[in-house]
């Protein structure tokens, strides 16, 4: 008699939010699934299909087994500014809501995990009959503060617009990261008020729906957000998440090619010398943040590796500028178009991390035990802040002139100050033990993947 056909693996549908930060934690989430059994079909507009295949042929990579990568138009044309984080969110649900469960339908997928920035994907529970679980792609303590946005407005400390109408401190409890309410994320996440409304009004919308998902994925871990997580519905911290060490197909996620001839030279630096300096996928500096920043790295007389994406300076500084600076620190600094990050900041010679403070990048830090410099951008970057600085002490805050500007001398004293602090160093490698035991096999992330497993192998 003929032995009977293998069961089918379960097949998940993996739906990030359009954006490099969204896109890389869930696609190192399910390589952690495929490593499981799992089967994962990995959904990307059509914008970001096109530049994740590019960056991997770039670097000879493929697609990892088990994980599909499709793809869905976005709603916005060609020319659509796709930096516009409230206009492309807006367009979304018209655009992927029918695509997404006809092809849930075709191929009987019972699962999807979606970006919490996506969650009006939990329709797709009643009309396509799958079971939705919500991923974080910010900390707990950031979602908890998401949920707290209608106590906000009600406290008088926001308006029903997201305007910031009494500056005050929020601290939701005392192990989470204390915020001044003109930094909350909302208020900078949007480029104008009306930006800023739209955010908001999808807040209070979406908000009530949340408590409806089978689980809230989060990418942390208990010992460094347990208050912060009660606060969540659901939660289940896996993190930190990282990409597979060693595999060509680890940069399936991201954007830009990323540069390796930076790893040999940083082979060819002393133990602990090196800053670190990259800003993520959305910064954005002009003229005189830019060039202040390069004088800074210079002024500190130490090794820099520093990552210039394509578009860092919006076209302000013309690229004879920077080729010149290039050849005038050539043999201290190395300036590349994209790191491969998880890589350089595990490397010895690394000291510092000069970051956004992305949360990506802070657990990243957090992971590889390096203190951070943090200067943050936008959106939830100033909660990790006050994470690292005011809660873990792993880092120090930059801090700007009247102008606006951080000042090369402010760069300078304040690496100074980074790297001469014994207790700042010894924090960072005592986080760092946390989040390897973490994730090591027994840890609590570990025993959370494997719950998430079990639930997502459930008819």
């Amino acid at each position: 008699m003929a032995a009977p056909a293998p069961s089918p693996q379960p097949h998940v549908m993996v739906l990030p939010f359009p954006a490099q930060g969204h896109v890389m934690p869930l696609m190192e989430l399910s390589h952690r699934l495929v490593d499981q059994g799992l089967e994962v079909d990995f959904v990307n507009t059509d914008f970001n299909h096109d530049r994740v295949l590019k960056a991997l042929a770039a670097e000879t990579g493929a697609v990892p087994e088990g994980i599909h990568m499709v793809s869905f138009p976005d709603g916005m044309g060609p020319d659509g500014d796709r930096n516009d984080v409230a206009m492309l969110g807006s367009g979304l649900p018209a655009a992927m809501l029918g695509p997404l469960e006809e092809m849930i339908r075709s191929t009987k997928i019972r699962w999807v995990i979606a970006d919490v920035s996506m969650c009006w994907a939990l329709e797709l529970a009643a009309t396509a009959g799958v079971r939705v679980a919500l991923f974080s792609t910010f900390s707990a303590a950031v979602f908890a503060l998401r949920l707290h946005v209608p106590k906000l407005i009600k406290d008088g400390i926001i308006d029903e617009c997201g305007k910031v109408t009494r500056n005050e401190t929020i601290q939701l409890s005392p192990k989470m990261p204390p915020i001044e309410a003109a930094e909350i994320p909302w208020a900078s996440l949007g480029s104008s008020p009306d930006r800023v409304s739209m955010i908001i009004r999808s807040l209070l919308k979406t908000n009530p729906a949340i408590s409806q998902a089978a689980a809230v994925i989060c990418n942390t871990f208990e010992e460094i957000e347990s208050e912060a997580l009660d606060l969540v519905p659901n939660a289940l911290p896996v993190g930190p998440l990282e990409a597979p060490r060693g595999s060509s197909s680890s940069a399936a996620g991201q954007f830009w090619p990323e540069d390796m001839t930076c790893l040999a030279w940083l082979d060819a630096q002393a133990r602990s010398s090196v800053i670190y300096v990259a800003f993520g996928s959305f910064t954005v500096f002009d003229a005189a943040r830019f060039q202040e920043l390069a004088d800074g790295l210079e002024l500190t007389g130490r090794p820099f590796l520093w990552a210039v994406r394509p578009n860092f300076t919006d076209g302000v500084v013309g690229e004879g500028w920077l080729d010149a600076f290039k050849r005038r620190v050539e043999g201290k600094g190395l300036v590349v178009g994209w790191a491969p990050q998880q890589r350089v900041l595990s490397h010895p010679s690394v000291a510092c991390f000069l970051s956004h403070c992305g949360w990506n990048s802070t657990m990243e830090g957090l992971r590889n035990g390096v203190p951070i410099l943090c200067w943050p951008y936008f959106a939830d970057q100033f909660c990790n802040q006050s994470y690292v600085c005011n809660v873990w002490g792993t880092g120090v805050k930059l801090c700007a002139d009247e102008r606006g500007v951080v000042t090369k001398e402010e760069i300078n004293g304040k690496v100074t100050q980074l790297l001469g602090d014994e207790e700042i160093r010894a924090r960072a490698a005592m986080w760092k033990d946390k989040a390897c035991t973490s994730i090591a096999e027994g840890g609590s992330s570990h025993q959370n993947l494997l719950k998430l497993v079990n639930l997502l192998r459930e008819a």
